[in-house]
């Protein structure tokens, strides 16, 4: 199957948007800019629409998400949407018991620990994703020539979820699972990469534009443990595009040292976090890869002048790709000012002159 003629890479609405030329290695004369997490609780107007609201709920409502993917579109005048919603979210389309519980995350009563847990899970239905469908065609009929980017969580990273019971700072019961028990591990991460994979392929099919897989925990592992027990999965969750022909971005934090390995998954695209400047970034990749990144979310509550120079230095260190999407190095903190955000957008489109 392939996009489909009304598709906004296929009509023309954002075959030459500067993201998605970007991505495809194309350097043009404004860079795109965008944030993770740019939708979200930065925004007073987010703040007020999910007030008392549960997040799963928000983000599997059609209208809501919609939405909140278009409010930071409007207010900061970015190059592209993220599409809102959560990691877990095909996770609890799959049957999943998973909540989000405030100021933690999401959180299972009763996470993945066995062969037999493991067992126990069942394929995600596509009819399931219907709210996801519905909610990325609004979305796409109001940006116009803006690109939706479709947002999934990598394999390793929702399997830590689910195993762990929640977040984690090193995923020790993850790991172990890894090491232990490694056909059980196996079976976990392809379950994880067939309901993600099936939940990016729902938004590429009803008009996102970009794909970024994001593996939010990858830094706890080995480079031999990266390359052997999860690379393989999230190689198999992209291949749930396979015959789409949309750019695709890998995310992850801590990467400095599997950035071969992530390359080998046929991204077009590699998000870069703050601890790795970009020129090193691109020494590793090559020139086949476009860079994403990599602006310190700490520098956003920081003065203008010493934000602006940080800016400076990562535009100049991402000369070394072929092409570069300016982003953070993680997403925007939910203390953040959101006119900063506005200004940062206005400053990479050479809106704003250097004093300002």
């Amino acid at each position: 199957m392939t996009l489909t003629p009304e598709h906004p890479l296929i009509d023309g609405r954002t075959t030459n948007a500067t993201l998605v030329r970007a991505y495809r290695g194309d350097r043009s004369e404004r860079t795109p800019v965008w944030f993770m997490r740019q939708a979200g609780r930065s925004l007073p107007e987010y703040r007020e629409l999910r007030a008392g609201g549960d997040m799963l709920d928000a983000c599997l409502t059609p209208d809501m998400a919609s939405e909140i993917t278009l409010q930071p579109v409007r207010r900061h005048g970015v190059d592209a949407a993220i599409f809102f919603s959560d990691i877990v979210v095909p996770v609890l389309l799959a049957g999943v018991d998973v909540r989000i519980v405030a100021g933690r995350g999401p959180v299972l009563d009763t996470p993945v620990r066995s062969a037999a847990d493991v067992l126990a899970l069942r394929p995600l239905d596509p009819a399931a994703l219907d709210p996801v469908r519905q909610a990325v065609a609004q979305t796409v009929e109001q940006l116009g020539s803006t690109p939706l980017i479709g947002f999934a969580g990598a394999p390793f990273t929702l399997a830590a979820y689910l195993v762990e019971g929640g977040p984690s700072k090193d995923q020790i019961r993850a790991r172990s699972l890894m090491r232990s028990d490694p056909q059980t591990w196996a079976n976990l991460l392809n379950w994880c990469a067939d309901v993600t994979g099936q939940f990016l392929r729902a938004q590429i099919e009803s008009g996102a534009s970009a794909a970024q897989l994001f593996d939010s925990w990858v830094g706890s592992l080995s480079r031999d443990d990266y390359r052997r027990r999860v690379a393989p999965h999230s190689k198999r969750a992209l291949n749930h595009l396979r015959g789409l022909d949309v750019p695709m971005v890998h995310f992850g934090l801590g990467t400095d040292r599997i950035l071969p390995d992530i390359a080998a998954l046929g991204v077009d695209a590699v998000g870069i976090d703050w601890r790795l400047p970009l020129n090193d970034a691109a020494a590793i990749l090559g020139d086949q890869f476009t860079l994403q990144g990599n602006i310190d979310p700490a520098l956003l509550s920081a003065p203008w002048p010493a934000l602006r120079a940080h800016i400076d230095d990562v535009l100049e260190r991402g000369r070394a790709a072929r092409a570069h999407v300016v982003n953070l190095g993680h997403g925007v903190p939910p203390e953040t000012d959101p006119d900063v955000l506005t200004r940062i957008v206005r400053y990479v489109h050479g809106e704003l002159a250097d004093g300002d």
